[in-house]
């Protein structure tokens, strides 16, 4: 039996009883244990021989709606699991600013900084801290945030992350994670009626931008590697991010007071995403170490390793 029998073999039942709770009777994964064999198990048997030092960072990013969450969670079992690593796995999300952080933020620089999401919007000061603690020869206990869409906040502190022991991986996932800045003279050219109408001086874009350019290209050169999951089009994702509204609408206790999005909400929120994501497309699988291609049905279609 090779190898990646065993592993699987080890992994299964984990990995589909996790599966199976990120389903709803409506939306079921299909192909999964395809998924899992064919892409994800060697995709981890990369991962673990390429972290000698640790702790090893991983960026996972892609679009909105792509898998992050469900690809990277199975990377994690199966690196736990078989590989015997200790693994933490973090959104980029988790680190939003608070809602009165933002709001504060779209009252000095530009009203579009209150929608969470672009580079901009995140507690920079957190996240570099985070990446300095783990690198630390004697380890401290850490606490990060922990971001619940359904009401657009962080969560209480008794809610937060805590790391007691030094990671073998760190997985940090997001849709903007390794993104890089645009030149300047490109940020003249609106690509939605949303920047049209409400960008008009490109404050917001020349903002997002900067900071891409910044702090955030600072933290990004802390990853060890990049595994980018690529659509095929902006327009699935949108698809793919509706879909996501409408199971956390399922799943969430809070009905009444609920920040969880409509179709409308979701095109109008998506715009502020859509330049990044485009600009990614173009130029993410250019630099990163794995490549993950998704097909029209949200499944992977294909791996390609750039760097072994």
């Amino acid at each position: 039996m090779k190898l990646h029998d065993y592993c699987y073999k080890a992994v299964k039942k984990d990995c589909l009883k996790f599966i199976k709770s990120q389903e709803t009777r409506n939306e079921k994964f299909k192909n999964k244990e395809r998924m899992i064999k064919k892409y994800l198990i060697p995709v981890s048997f990369w991962i673990s021989k390429k972290c000698k030092t640790t702790p090893y960072f991983i960026g996972l990013a892609g679009g909105q709606g792509t898998g992050k969450t469900t690809i990277s969670s199975i990377l994690r079992i199966i690196l736990t699991k078989y590989f015997k690593l200790n693994v933490f796995k973090i959104s980029i999300d988790d680190f939003y600013k608070t809602r009165k952080d933002r709001l504060h933020l779209s009252k000095k620089i530009h009203p579009m900084l209150l929608t969470r999401g672009v580079p901009g919007t995140h507690d920079i000061n957190i996240m570099i801290k985070f990446f300095q603690n783990l690198k630390k020869k004697k380890f401290k206990k850490i606490k990060l945030p922990t971001f619940d869409k359904s009401i657009d906040d962080r969560k209480s502190k008794k809610n937060w992350f805590i790391i007691n022991k030094r990671p073998d991986v760190i997985i940090l996932e997001g849709w903007c994670v390794g993104a890089r800045s645009e030149n300047n003279k490109s940020l003249i050219k609106t690509v939605n009626s949303l920047e049209k109408t409400s960008d008009q001086n490109m404050i917001w874009r020349k903002f997002v931008n900067n900071n891409l350019k910044r702090s955030y290209k600072n933290i990004f050169s802390r990853l060890n590697c990049l595994i980018y999951l690529k659509a095929k089009n902006f327009k699935l994702l949108q698809q793919w991010r509706f879909k996501q509204e409408k199971k956390l609408l399922i799943k969430s206790k809070q009905k009444k007071n609920s920040k969880i999005m409509n179709k409308a909400d979701v095109i109008n929120f998506m715009q502020t995403y859509q330049r990044i994501t485009q600009n990614m497309f173009k130029h993410a699988p250019k630099y990163s170490s794995i490549i993950l291609n998704l097909n029209s049905n949200h499944q992977i279609n294909s791996v390609i390793y750039k760097k072994k």
